[in-house]
């Protein structure tokens, strides 16, 4: 029996020298971003981005917009049309990891179908790979009408709590994620990857109750290491993710996750619904980072962020533009984030997001004919 211990004890000395040593906090799992030189060559060559976060109208979240019974080509057709009519060149649409569990090669053909519509339109897409908010109780198949009058009320999260919450169980998410950044690795109709949405919300107002105590350190377990499994399989493109709390462009007040979003990042991604002040000053603290900077959600009426105050200014200093709504339909974010809590009957006078009613009137003409006229479209 001791000649088994000792050879036990050998063997399990061997497997720890031999165990490859766990990033520090904050550090990629694996690989580096690009150089600034390559970030800035990238953008000089892509151009100025512009366009919004979009989902169909037909889709209360990203389950029924990508399910084989749901997915709706022709609304996406028609709907990228209105977007082209606006010069937009690009726009953020979620994916979720279930669509790869219940049927990767269905999955990956409707994506590249997408694609296919958004480059007839002259449109790029950035992929956003798991998100952090709404609800965290995922699930497939036939989706719950959205709450009349409520903001976002049918939107999910990736991978959710179930996943988020038990660490061990983050290594299922290589598969999709490999398999998604694989498969469109080189794809030049693909633009970006955004790896994790707000991946440490913990939507106070709405969900929080069901929401893992420690979401932040859990959110930031995943995040590392989708990024290397995500430049494991060869993404071309650069990848990123995007603080938004309100401190991040505080060195001494950012916390880890947003450090590492914001160093370990191709190209600089943020959020702002603020007005023009503080949205200037922000960018300014980007932009000592030395690489793109991209604003990948901003435009929410009622607290001053609008088009006409701050998309001339992101054209003027190049920072790329993505709206949050593009068609109003299942989503229900002309209502505000406050419909969580406080009851709306119907239209509100001044819409939260979106730019279009669902037959393709724009919600406001001088709207629309500004962003046609910063886009050359006029």
């Amino acid at each position: 029996m001791r000649s088994r211990f000792h050879l036990l004890g050998i063997l399990v000395a061997a497997l720890l020298i031999a165990a490859p040593v766990r990033p520090a906090l904050g550090q990629p799992s694996s690989g580096a971003p690009w150089s600034k030189e390559k970030a800035n060559a990238w953008y000089k060559e892509t151009g100025w981005l512009v366009g919004s976060n979009y989902a169909p109208q037909t889709a209360v979240n990203q389950l029924e917009m990508w399910q084989a019974d749901t997915f709706d080509p022709a609304t996406i057709d028609r709907e990228l049309g209105w977007a082209q009519d606006l010069g937009f060149n690009t726009m953020r649409v979620f994916l979720h990891h279930m669509l790869w569990e219940q049927d990767p090669q269905g999955f990956l053909d409707r994506i590249d179908q997408y694609l296919a519509i958004a480059d007839r339109r002259g449109i790029r897409t950035m992929f956003v790979l798991f998100d952090g908010v709404w609800d965290p109780r995922p699930r497939l198949g036939k989706q719950r009408p959205p709450k009349p009058h409520v903001h976002n009320s049918g939107w999910v999260q990736s991978p959710g709590a179930d996943i988020l919450g038990d660490p061990s169980r983050h290594d299922e998410m290589e598969g999709y994620v490999k398999g998604v950044v694989g498969r469109f690795k080189d794809d030049r109709r693909v633009v970006i990857w955004d790896i994790f949405n707000e991946p440490d919300n913990t939507n106070r107002n709405s969900y929080y109750v069901l929401e893992p105590e420690n979401k932040r350190e859990l959110a930031f377990g995943l995040l590392r290491k989708a990024y290397g499994w995500a430049r494991a399989a060869g993404a071309t493109q650069p990848i990123t993710s995007a603080p938004w709390h309100n401190d991040f462009t505080e060195a001494d007040k950012r916390s880890d996750l947003d450090a590492f979003m914001l160093t370990q990042s191709d190209i600089i991604t943020f959020h702002s619904y603020t007005p023009l002040d503080v949205t200037q000053d922000w960018v300014e603290k980007l932009q000592t980072f030395g690489r793109p900077v991209l604003c990948t959600e901003y435009m929410a009426r009622p607290v001053g962020s609008t088009f006409e105050r701050i998309l001339p200014y992101f054209k003027q200093e190049n920072v790329g533009a993505y709206n949050w709504g593009f068609v109003a339909g299942k989503s229900n974010t002309i209502y505000p984030w406050d419909s969580w809590r406080q009851d709306y009957t119907g239209e509100p006078e001044v819409w939260f997001h979106d730019i279009f009613r669902p037959d393709g009137a724009p919600y406001r003409a001088d709207e629309t004919r500004l962003i046609r006229s910063l886009t050359g479209r006029k």
